[in-house]
């Protein structure tokens, strides 16, 4: 891995990243929104108090959000109208059934965003039935790693444009 915080490195089918503190999460998080497509579903992983909020923030924030970006850990959902679309930001850390996703309306965000962001994946135990992007967060010390892989065509396409930044 290299040792520039926040340069992406390649290993071959996924990238890896350092991130030194939550100023440079934020950072990373605008990086990716410039390199969106439209209608990803993109997974964020890791354990409580990693930094997915945080990343989701930057993202909007690079979308071009200026509001406050909360966890939707208590509504499970918080949805945003940018001018680029919609963007559903789903917090599945309360989810004891998967069935619960049909009541949040998952498949209809699905169809009319311009991005799904969906932190504790794990949770759906399977539902998601499709996953562009999966960016994975573990602490290292104080420093966060961030992985991330691609899972269909388009979050193949993200994933290289992300090599360039």
């Amino acid at each position: 891995m290299k040792s520039v915080p926040g340069s992406l490195c390649d290993y071959g089918g996924f990238l890896r990243t350092k991130i030194v503190d939550e100023r440079a999460m934020l950072a990373f998080g605008k990086s990716v929104a410039r390199v969106l497509i439209p209608r990803l579903v993109i997974t964020l992983s890791g354990d409580l108090g990693v930094g997915k909020t945080t990343l989701a923030r930057g993202v909007l924030q690079g979308l071009g959000f200026g509001g406050i970006v909360k966890s939707p850990t208590y509504a499970m959902l918080e949805p945003y109208q940018l001018d680029l679309g919609a963007v559903y930001h789903f917090d599945l850390f309360r989810v004891s059934d998967p069935e619960e996703l049909e009541f949040l309306g998952y498949r209809d965000c699905l169809r009319d965003a311009y991005l799904c962001l969906v932190e504790w994946p794990e949770r759906s135990d399977g539902y998601l039935s499709k996953i562009d992007l999966e960016l994975s967060i573990i602490s290292e010390g104080d420093t966060r790693i961030v992985t991330i892989r691609s899972h269909t065509p388009a979050g193949k396409i993200t994933n290289e444009h992300l090599q360039n930044i």
